[in-house]
């Protein structure tokens, strides 16, 4: 007999950990080879994690709802082969990765904004586990491992979770002084020796409560949304570029032929096809658009990969990809389109249909906007967003002189990474979108 971990899979760039939504099978049941014994969530998608050998469940490792990092052991799988005990490499399965800086981003948000030399926590204590996310968060408040022993946990085996971790703080406080915090070694550094300066994470004034008002706690996907903003602006300095369309002979053209495409296709035509199709000719005309920063350097990024953001019933956001655009024709884009949005809202979209995008486009148009200012959904550097279409009077010049006529106009809005994007490249960007969705020829067929 041999028993193999079951390992949280990764599920893509930048994703530290998953959440343990429900258990699909319990200990002492027989696992066949590729059957699901677990539903994760991550980053907006539920998926199930299949087990990479056939054998029977001899030990879940973690709890639902627990948080827990990519690559780290879930559940152990005892097997008939004979040897050693191995580790399982699942399906997108890798080696535990360090922390992102949006994680590190996001954990901050919880510390006191003071970097407090505490001594290293071991992975495992008088017998009960800690996970390198706990581990960190106690370095950060200067919480000891004798401390930490102490904190009384509701994860598997009693171990301390995430939010145990959080609760324990906010009883210690301000009364921190009263706890039992174990001084750090000598060997610890104290932090007014360090060289580099540190900031305080801002102190929000209390929200005041009155008669009547309700109270609603967030959801995951929309904490992680919240997270994900909050570290994009803080990352990158946005800017905003706008440039207005006049994209009467795409209303024409699509007036002429919806009808028709959805009784051919048996779907609906919609503008955002078109919009990707401008944006993908735009990104050849000018790669630099389609980057990444990786510390001090600049990823070109070979492949256009185009995200589009998605309202979901719940009222979040979710934005899946369309891989290799450029290799689709203006039908398959449609198909594209119609497919992920569609499944977007069913929640059914797979953890690798909503990663890899090297650039975004938003419809706030959807809720009748005409103007937006898109937060860039990182590690990208740019996201548009399309506004409403309205009939506006505009000035046309005809060989007979100018007149004024009843044009469909929009706005075009560009947010982009100041840091690796200049004003040049974003507005010119813009503009080329604009002009070749004005340039679109109402006759063309599809």
């Amino acid at each position: 007999m041999a028993q193999v971990e079951l390992t949280m899979p990764k599920m893509g760039e930048s994703v530290a950990e998953a959440t343990i939504i429900k258990w699909l099978k319990n200990e002492g049941e027989r696992i066949e080879l590729e059957e699901s014994v677990l539903e994760i969530a991550t980053d907006k998608v539920d998926s199930e994690v299949p087990s990479p050998v056939e054998g029977v469940l001899v030990k879940k490792l973690f709890n639902e709802n627990d948080l827990v990092q990519v690559g780290q052991a879930i559940a152990l799988i005892e097997t008939a082969a004979g040897g050693t005990v191995a580790v399982a490499e699942t399906p997108n399965t890798a080696t535990l990765a360090a922390p992102s800086e949006a994680i590190q981003a996001a954990e901050a948000v919880y510390s006191n904004g003071i970097a407090t030399a505490g001594t290293d926590i071991p992975r495992e204590s008088n017998g009960r586990f800690y996970s390198p996310l706990v581990r960190n968060i106690a370095k950060e408040e200067g919480i000891g491992l004798t401390e930490l022993d102490a904190i009384p946990g509701s994860g598997a085996e009693g171990r301390v979770t995430k939010n145990d971790l959080m609760q324990y703080l906010s009883r210690r406080g301000t009364a921190a002084s009263s706890a039992p915090v174990v001084a750090a070694p000598a060997a610890a550094t104290p932090a007014t020796t360090s060289t580099t300066p540190q900031r305080s994470a801002p102190q929000l004034a209390p929200v005041s409560l009155g008669a009547g008002d309700e109270i609603i706690e967030m959801d995951r996907m929309r904490k992680l949304i919240a997270e994900h903003m909050v570290m994009s602006k803080s990352v990158s300095p946005h800017v905003t570029s706008f440039v207005e369309v006049d994209v009467t002979n795409l209303v024409r053209w699509r007036d002429r032929i919806k009808d028709s495409f959805l009784k051919r296709e048996g779907e609906k035509i919609t503008f955002t096809p078109v919009f990707i199709e401008a944006v993908v000719r735009a990104i050849k005309d000018f790669p630099m658009i389609n980057i990444q920063v990786d510390g001090n350097n600049i990823v070109k990024k070979r492949d256009i990969n185009i995200g589009m953001a998605a309202a979901l019933p719940s009222g979040n956001l979710i934005v899946p990809v369309i891989k290799n655009a450029d290799r689709l024709s203006l039908l398959g884009l449609t198909k594209a389109v119609n497919d992920l949005a569609n499944r977007a809202r069913q929640n059914k979209l797979k953890p690798e249909e909503i990663q890899g995008g090297t650039y975004t486009l938003t419809n706030v148009g959807t809720f009748g906007n005409v103007l937006g200012t898109p937060i860039i959904n990182q590690p990208q550097v740019a996201i548009m967003a399309t506004g409403a279409i309205l009939k506006k009077p505009a000035v046309i010049e005809t060989p007979e002189g100018d007149v004024i006529a009843i044009r469909h106009k929009m706005f075009l809005s560009h947010s982009y990474d100041h840091r690796v994007v200049d004003g040049a490249l974003g507005g010119s960007f813009v503009r080329r979108v604009a002009d070749y969705l004005e340039a679109f020829d109402p006759n063309r067929e599809l």
